[in-house]
């Protein structure tokens, strides 16, 4: 429960606590802390200590209670939450396409905050572009976290590529090419034949499928014809192309044979244990793999590859972006946040993580604890294993990540914002995100696992195209059909035809 008004604190890394005398000399009664509740996501392994955790609580004047979703089982364990009313005063949705999610959205057990941001300097900053990506049936069920609208590339190991005399892939097939030999022509130097060309995890959207399905032509999750007829991604060629190149992958060899179970964490800890030389995913994420790698892979060298084509051409770029840049909702369900007064506190308090200091913290730590930084705002860690263990996990929690002066002066940091900031100009956005399909919303995310179980199984080589097709064919009959037709209504209601 929220117990009293949030308040804006001082310097976060001063010891000055939020209830400190306003005037040298003056006392000030003290204030009750309001204590906010927030079912949020762990990316990490670990949940943070609380070193950070209480200096975020003194910016903000608010007592913080996680409770903590391992990123593994974050549908299952929010569907749950859901289903039991068993919610906290924020809630972090990442799955804005799950059916049980929308749902309830669109039910109303979520607060409508559209007419409360402009209220809140930080909040009021938040673009209409966002607003409308974010909003469902043109109502905002939550502040949208605000992510680069295109952050996933190519991770390959450089030192391994000049071990086999190997340049940087520039096309699909060369990339193919690296992958088999990563696999048999012993990379690391040992003698044994123990690595494989790409790691990947189970998850066909933030894993490699997607990436590697945007290089072959696919579109993000759905695409309009000029005539309004509206197709999802698994009916494209792209699609069917970026499956025969995994299951070319994985006959081979040249992907752990266990990525259809594999989890993130997983996925990490093995590439920086020196098991693989390819990583698809965020290109931010170099720089945790090279941390990870520390006194296991010393010598490991990565490049970050963004201009991977079929064939080379330019014109043929083009990476996923199926949120638009959205990457969830921070929502408030309406039996936690019992009325205006109350969600007014808790917009507050995201209001206050909005802010330049409660993002360094969050993204860097401390400072002179976790990290140094110059005249231009350029940071360098300092202490690797302690920001791990301690801010790591919060950097999945910002509001937003734009914006903010303050950087990374790591060189690979920096390459990585540089070349997201390019895939702006090539992202392929989802044209259905701010539309609304009933029947998506009740039955997508059931009906979606029928393609994807299909997915996998064509992959591994447990079915056949004619299977994979009757699936697709099965998901139409099943509500498929529905959702088109209602998506091509909301797009000719939205847009014209």
């Amino acid at each position: 429960m929220l117990l009293a008004a949030c308040s804006g604190g001082s310097n976060p890394n001063s010891e000055q606590g939020s209830n400190a005398s306003p005037n040298p000399g003056e006392s000030a009664a003290p204030q009750e802390k309001p204590t906010i509740s927030w079912l949020n996501v762990l990316h990490t392994a670990t949940p943070p200590t609380d070193t950070v955790l209480n200096k975020i609580e003194e910016y903000t004047g608010a007592e913080i209670e996680f409770s903590w979703i391992p990123d593994a089982s974050k549908e299952e364990r929010l569907n749950t939450a859901l289903a039991s009313d068993s919610l906290a005063d924020i809630v972090t949705i990442t799955l804005m396409e799950n059916s049980s999610v929308r749902n309830a959205l669109k039910a109303g057990v979520f607060w409508e905050i559209s007419p409360y941001l402009d209220e809140f300097p930080n909040l009021a900053k938040i673009s209409e572009g966002f607003r409308t990506s974010a909003s469902i049936e043109g109502k905002l069920y939550g502040i949208p976290l605000q992510k680069q609208v295109a952050r996933n590339g190519v991770i390959v190991r450089k030192d391994w590529l000049d071990k086999l005399g190997l340049q940087p892939p520039k096309t699909t097939a060369e990339l193919f090419e690296v992958a088999k030999a990563f696999t048999e022509n012993d990379p690391d130097g040992n003698g044994v034949k123990d690595t494989t060309g790409f790691m990947d995890r189970s998850d066909l959207v933030f894993g490699a499928f997607k990436t590697l399905s945007s290089y072959h032509g696919t579109p993000s999750v759905w695409s309009v014809s000029e005539d309004g007829k509206v197709l999802p991604e698994f009916e494209s060629e792209g699609y069917v192309k970026t499956m025969d190149y995994m299951k070319g992958l994985y006959d081979g060899g040249y992907i752990n044979q266990d990525f259809a179970v594999t989890a993130k964490t997983d996925q990490q800890q093995n590439f920086a244990q020196g098991k693989a030389g390819i990583y698809v995913g965020a290109l931010f994420d170099s720089k945790n793999l090279l941390n990870l790698a520390k006194g296991v892979q010393d010598n490991m060298e990565l490049i970050m590859l963004n201009n991977i084509t079929l064939t080379g051409s330019e014109s043929e770029r083009a990476i996923w972006s199926t949120s638009n840049g959205v990457g969830g909702l921070l929502s408030f369900p309406k039996s936690e946040v019992k009325d205006e007064n109350e969600l007014r506190q808790v917009l507050k308090f995201v209001n206050d993580l909005m802010s330049d200091e409660v993002y360094a913290l969050m993204t860097y730590g401390i400072q002179d604890v976790h990290y140094t930084i110059d005249g231009n705002k350029a940071v360098t860690i300092t202490n690797t294993e302690l920001w791990q263990q301690e801010v790591q996990p919060f950097s999945s929690s910002r509001p937003s990540e734009l914006g903010y002066e303050i950087h990374d002066n790591d060189p690979l940091r920096a390459e990585a914002a540089k070349l997201i900031e390019e895939n702006t100009k090539y992202a392929k956005l989802n044209p259905m995100y701010s539309l609304e399909s009933p029947t998506n919303s009740a039955q997508g995310s059931e009906l979606l696992k029928i393609v994807t179980d299909a997915t996998y199984k064509y992959m591994l080589g447990e079915e056949t195209l004619d299977d994979f097709n009757e699936a697709v064919a099965k998901w139409r009959k099943s509500g498929g059909d529905q959702i088109i037709s209602e998506y091509e209504a909301a797009y000719k209601a939205a847009f014209g035809s």
